[in-house]
């Protein structure tokens, strides 16, 4: 100010000034006065350095619900859960898979050691009970998840049978006094098993038809096996699909559609991915209609199977029943050529029986009736090799969500003996994760791409797969891809070693492990990676409270567990605690490198 008491510098030259200045010294200046805190607060400062800073693209417009673009920047800056406050060392092998409970106040890790251990969340963590899995011939723990109320812990393992082979086992364990409840078969392993309801959970059944054909069976069980009388179902058969060329139904989950309508973050339909530059196909099977050539989906396949051997097409009046008969009797009588392999042969003929013995969808899936009773049975399979590439989805009826009624659920005719899938979504590549957001009406699936335009000859030798992992965006309530595939994390081992990394998903913040060691975290709206946190070798599993998005918890193959909190509640929580100021630089240069 001058002797008069008037600014040396009015505001539009102070603006230019500043315009030049980071966050940080923005923050500063703004210090200095009254005019100058004033011009330092201006909305389009702020609106530049956020997109400069964060690198958001300038045709994404700011958060619903952020009320100035200061607080946004101050929002993303502050609530990022990357300031590691506690390592947890009691495991003694690779720690796999973490799980919350719904009230957030306890947690559980699988690990390698077959410990499962379910730990108190409180301001400092501390252990609380540990199974040893080994006494029921477990070679280790890999994923667990709590039930809605928060009484049953479900776990779920690989089990060692007779003559060292080697499948799942689920088993079920009361967190009022941590008895083992029930155990229940599971196979493959890697089905890991889900609750579908309180007392009710979802586990998987393998069953070998040919040598690369099979059909996977979903069991619903209830959680009390071993207490309820012998006059109750404690299981009743779900779903039984045909796997082709090897494949297998894995990672079930369910979704619960009720939330559907009133999401907790709505991502922008605008921002959807056209189909002509997104590497992830769709298909609603059960849509009532008919496709560009009026044809039904099952038809068409028939049809498609039959031209890809140089067949001619059958015409309108055939059915999958008769190809099948004119199929066995050109094998029969010599007829099949001679460059059609055993695994073609085998995956045609499975293919025709099935064209004619599934039962067709029950209605569209896309059908917005009885939306807050809708249920997705969601799962990884595939029909070109073993390695998962497809997304299935499958309705689960409302006389399905229980073991009442006959064991082998609802009697079927003998052109119903597999079910269809409601919808699949195949993403070109190897699935290596998959999670739901907290409403259920994204699911984030991970992938590791294949080469495009890939030729797969042979079903046991899929192609090879990226290094980058891509985050794929799907919205359940419209079935399509939603923004554009995140990417920042890597994965290293090829496709016939490939594993499970666990992703999570807050309200805000979605995260995921990675195989370069580090955990990754990406804002929800603006589709941009946030920070990285370290471990000392491959980041299995990531978790965020559901009560406090800004705790994050990790698991890694060094055999640790840590927990991160963001700036804000260190403040808050750890006032006496050292907070490193330049910790999002130290981001932004490894992003530039």
């Amino acid at each position: 100010m001058d002797a008069g008491g008037y600014p040396l510098l009015p505001d539009s030259i102070l603006y230019q000034i500043f315009l030049s200045l980071d966050h940080e010294d923005l923050l500063s200046v703004g210090l200095v006065c009254r005019q100058w805190h004033a011009v330092a607060q201006d909305e389009f400062l702020w609106k530049k350095l956020f997109y400069q800073y964060y690198r958001v693209d300038q045709d994404v417009p700011r958060h619903p619900e952020a009320v100035s673009w200061y607080e946004e920047f101050k929002r993303l800056y502050d609530t990022i859960p990357c300031i590691k406050v506690q390592t947890l060392t009691e495991h003694t092998d690779q720690v796999l898979h973490l799980s919350f409970s719904h009230n957030g106040y306890l947690f559980a890790s699988c690990s390698k050691d077959c410990t499962v251990k379910i730990w108190n969340n409180d301001l400092v963590i501390s252990l609380l009970h540990s199974s040893n899995m080994r006494p029921y011939n477990w070679s280790y723990t890999q994923f667990s998840q709590f039930n809605a109320d928060d009484s049953l812990l479900l776990v779920s393992g690989v089990f060692v049978g007779p003559h060292n082979s080697s499948s799942g086992e689920i088993a079920v364990i009361s967190l009022e006094n941590f008895t083992l409840l029930s155990r229940v078969r599971n196979k493959p392993y890697d089905v890991f098993g889900c609750w579908l309801n309180e007392t009710n959970l979802i586990s998987g059944n393998l069953h070998r038809i040919g040598r690369i054909t099979s059909c996977s069976v979903l069991w619903l069980n209830n959680a009390f096996q071993g207490v309820e009388s012998e006059n109750v179902n404690v299981v009743k058969r779900l779903f039984k699909i045909q796997n082709l060329n090897a494949s297998t139904i894995r990672t079930v989950m369910v979704a619960d559609c009720s939330r559907h309508d009133s999401p907790d973050l709505l991502l922008d339909y605008k921002e959807q991915v056209p189909a002509v530059t997104s590497t992830c196909q769709t298909c609603d099977v059960g849509s009532d209609g008919e496709d560009e050539e009026g044809k039904a989906p099952r038809r068409l396949k028939f049809e498609r199977l039959m031209q890809e051997e140089g067949e001619q097409q059958v015409d309108e009046d055939s059915s999958p029943s008769s190809g099948l008969k004119q199929l066995l009797d050109d094998i029969m009588g010599g007829r099949v050529g001679p460059n059609l392999t055993e695994s073609e042969l085998e995956t045609k003929v499975a293919a025709l029986f099935a064209a004619y013995r599934t039962k067709p969808p029950e209605g569209n899936l896309k059908s917005t009736e009885d939306d807050n009773k809708k249920k997705y049975l969601i799962f990884t399979t595939g029909c070109l090799t073993y390695s998962p590439h497809q997304i299935g989805i499958k309705r689960i009826l409302s006389h399905q969500m229980t073991t009442a009624g006959p064991v082998l659920g609802e009697e079927r005719r003998s052109d119903e003996f597999f079910d269809s899938l409601d919808h699949v979504i195949d993403v070109h590549g190897h699935i290596i994760g998959m999670a739901l957001s907290p409403d259920h009406r994204y699911l984030y699936v991970n992938s590791r791409a294949w080469p495009s335009n890939c030729v797969i000859s042979n079903p046991m030798q899929p192609p090879p797969i990226a290094e980058e992992i891509d985050l794929h965006v799907f919205d359940l309530k419209t079935m399509t891809e939603v923004k554009h595939a995140l990417r920042a994390h890597r994965a290293y081992t090829p496709n016939d070693e490939c594993f499970f990394i666990f992703l999570d998903v807050s309200k805000d913040f979605v995260a995921s492990g990675a195989e370069d060691r580090h955990g990754y975290i990406w804002d929800r709206y603006y589709n941009i990676c946030l920070a990285k946190v370290q471990h000392e070798d491959v980041v299995n599993s990531v978790v965020f409270s559901p009560m406090e998005q800004e705790l994050l918890l990790t698991a890694s193959d060094d055999c640790t567990i840590k927990a991160w909190r963001s700036l804000r509640t260190v403040r808050i929580l750890y006032p006496k605690r050292p907070t490193p100021r330049k910790l999002m630089f130290s981001w932004l240069v490894n992003r530039k490198s």
